[in-house]
């Protein structure tokens, strides 16, 4: 039953993340800490190579399609600092999981709360805010580089902070913002996996587990890229604001949880 829920969860997760270009971790990390069905190191892993899985399917699709809308001036140098920026996010989960353990998920709950809040405030004030269009090489790496550290260290891929990234410093719509934001996640997963597995930090898990995770972040990015060619900009903004409300309900009462344990 508990594999049938982690394929469940990972599979809307990332029809959802697809959709918004949030990579889908940002549902699935909570809600797996919400149920308790892992470690808090277990499930920032098996959430990691879900999100890498569903982002590497979606990112491929739509560059082979030609309906990419990548802007890889801009997007790749923000991919090599996530990059960079995943391995420092993950090497600071690792210190304070082992030195605090269970404390670790109430800070990540704590700052995952915070960061969603300020990202729906943001997009709700969205067409009053002036946006810049940066096409410096050396900014981008270091807004990369902060993404990539908040997004590891959470265990959540990319998470909704990528959307509004696009939105204040590249004047991208939701969509594009979207599409952009998948293939910085998919840079900033593939370097977290690498650090983990050449620094012997994986957590136990169970196969079975990720096997059906993966797939379920794979079948999510399928049905997400159908759904988000149908939806227009204000679907999606919407979907994201809904989104946006269950996480940070649920990261709350993880934080208590957590702190109450």
């Amino acid at each position: 039953m508990q594999v049938i829920a982690y394929f469940i969860i990972s599979l809307l997760a990332s029809v959802a993340g697809a959709i918004c270009g949030i990579g889908g971790g940002v549902i699935i990390k909570p809600t797996l800490d919400l149920f308790h069905l892992d470690s808090v190191a277990t499930v920032s892993f098996l959430s990691g190579c879900t999100v890498l899985a569903m982002s590497c399917y979606s990112v491929t699709k739509s560059l082979r399609s030609g309906e990419s809308k990548i802007d890889l001036k801009v997007g790749t140098p923000l991919a090599i600092g996530a990059a960079i920026g995943g391995v420092a996010g993950k090497q600071m989960f690792s210190v304070i999981s082992a030195q605090f353990q269970e404390t670790a998920g109430a800070v990540q709950a704590a700052c995952l709360f915070l960061i969603t809040l300020a990202t729906m405030l943001y997009t709700l004030n969205k067409a009053r805010i002036r946006t810049h269009r940066i096409f410096k090489a050396w900014v981008c790496l270091a807004i990369g580089l902060v993404l990539g550290i908040m997004s590891s260290f959470l265990g959540i891929g990319g998470g909704p902070i990528n959307l509004v990234v696009f939105y204040f410093f590249f004047s991208m719509d939701t969509k594009t913002a979207a599409q952009n934001s998948l293939y910085v996640i998919l840079f900033s997963q593939i370097t977290s996996l690498i650090s983990t597995l050449v620094t012997a930090s994986v957590p136990e898990f169970s196969w079975l587990s990720l096997i059906l995770m993966v797939a379920g972040g794979i079948g999510g990015g399928m049905l997400g890229r159908v759904f988000n060619r149908r939806m227009d900009n204000k679907a999606v903004d919407k979907l994201f604001l809904v989104l946006m409300v269950i996480i940070m309900l649920i990261s709350l009462y993880n934080a208590w949880q957590y702190t109450a344990a």
